[in-house]
């Protein structure tokens, strides 16, 4: 399959999945009455059912990483080649910020304004890494169940939205965009690069932990299968 259809993918699927978190933030927030409780319940299924949707969709396609910890941790095992990593990077990122944007325009805001979402702190840092793990680990541990495995990710992001103090980003690019939308999912730029820095930390240590419990699984074998098709490694 060519590189060029796995980004396009890849792209499509986070943009998505952006238009879901942010979109159905929006629609909560307004819907609630001030109900915080509320929001965060609409934000959090609708999350998983796109999740469960955009990885049944574009699994078959590109393996449906829409995550740059996903793509490093399956290039850190080999079932990626790492010169087609940054390519994978990029479109989840183009793909995450255009999601922002379509949610916006849904929603009649502005497309991009500057969060003033304060999400900092050791607890919520800590918070970060523990979700990265977790999704890592549901990843790589329902890899030998293909069929259940985008309802095992989209089933876990639901109920790491509420036992996580953070709300369980997980994820950079949507770190990253979600700094880009001054509503119920966003978050203060400024409280970006800690919580990267503890969901590749929460990666690491899940990759680690699973080579060991699974020395012969692949992570998320469901997920990139297709991505490491001949036609990629013969780019």
């Amino acid at each position: 399959m060519a590189l060029r259809r796995l980004l396009v993918s890849e792209a499509i699927g986070t943009m998505l999945l952006l238009a879901a978190v942010v979109g159905s933030g929006i629609m909560g927030e307004q819907l609630s009455g001030g109900n915080i409780a509320i929001a965060l319940l609409a934000n959090s299924i609708a999350t998983g059912a796109m999740l469960v949707a955009v990885i049944c969709v574009f699994g078959p396609i590109s393996g449906a990483h829409f995550n740059p910890i996903v793509t490093l941790a399956v290039a850190m095992q080999g079932r990626l080649p790492w010169r087609v990593v940054p390519g994978f990077v990029l479109a989840q990122l183009v793909g995450a910020f255009s999601g922002v944007a379509v949610a916006h325009a849904m929603f009649t805001q502005p497309l991009f304004a500057a969060s003033h979402h304060v999400r900092s702190g050791a607890a919520q840092l800590f918070s970060e890494s523990i979700a990265t793990f977790g999704l890592l680990s549901v990843i790589w541990g329902s890899s030998s169940r293909k069929i259940a495995a985008p309802f095992a990710v989209g089933s876990y992001i639901t109920a790491a939205y509420w036992f996580t103090s953070s709300t369980s980003f997980a994820n950079p690019a949507v770190t990253l965009a979600r700094s880009m939308t001054n509503t119920f999912a966003g978050i203060r730029p400024a409280d970006v690069p800690g919580f990267i820095v503890v969901q590749i930390l929460g990666a690491l240590a899940a990759i680690a932990l699973w080579s060991w419990l699974l020395p012969s699984a692949a992570a998320s074998d469901v997920m990139v299968k297709h991505a490491k098709r001949s036609s990629v490694h013969g780019l």
